[in-house]
């Protein structure tokens, strides 16, 4: 389980605004990739924080609103031409970049999960692996990101029906792989990742 470690020691260090930052969305088909940034209350910590993929659906929606009612919270997105024009881990930094950016007071220190810093970052800041598993902060960006991220694909499910995004996220499940070659590809499909090329490009 996730606990505040990392963040006391940063405390301890001087620091007092410390932001987990998160993203969701690198492995879709389709759609943005989002992430979000919290600055957790030490002394009001939302109850059941853990890391996203770990939680029912219903649980996040109840952790989430806690979230937002006890903590700073941000989130952005980059789009899915920033995806196919940069690349997704370029996009997904260039995501969490914003959303470091859009938290208002900003933090003077970052939790990122993972294991590279995005290079836009002018804060000082710690990669950790696994971190939506380790630290609180992280573990709370993780669940606003998802949920943000698979309203959008719900929305998104109604427009452009039969491809399941509402039940997939837009991941290549097999009914969204075959609706890829049976309806054909969307302007939210991102047309750098291989199975969406393949069917824009078929020799």
């Amino acid at each position: 389980m996730p606990d505040y470690s990392l963040e006391r020691a940063a405390l301890a260090r001087g620091h007092v605004r410390i932001a987990g930052v998160d993203e969701v969305g690198r492995g879709p088909l389709a759609g943005p990739v989002t992430a979000a940034a919290v600055i957790l209350d030490p002394e009001n910590i939302p109850e059941g924080l853990n890391d996203s993929k770990k939680l029912s659906a219903k649980r996040r929606e109840a952790v989430e609103a806690q979230i937002f009612e006890l903590a700073t919270v941000s989130i952005a997105h980059a789009s899915v031409e920033e995806i196919d024009s940069h690349n997704i881990l370029r996009a997904s930094h260039i995501a969490m970049e914003r959303a470091v950016a859009a938290l208002d007071p900003p933090p003077d220190y970052l939790l990122i999960d993972g294991n590279l810093i995005p290079k836009g970052l002018r804060i000082a800041a710690e990669a950790v692996v696994k971190g939506d598993g380790k630290s609180l902060s992280i573990a709370a960006a993780s669940i606003v990101a998802k949920e943000a991220r698979d309203r959008i694909m719900v929305d998104l499910a109604q427009q452009f029906p039969g491809y399941g995004w509402e039940k997939n996220a837009g991941y290549p499940s097999k009914q969204h792989r075959e609706a890829l070659v049976d309806l054909g590809v969307t302007p939210h499909h991102r047309r750098s990742f291989r199975p969406v090329h393949k069917i824009l490009y078929q020799e």
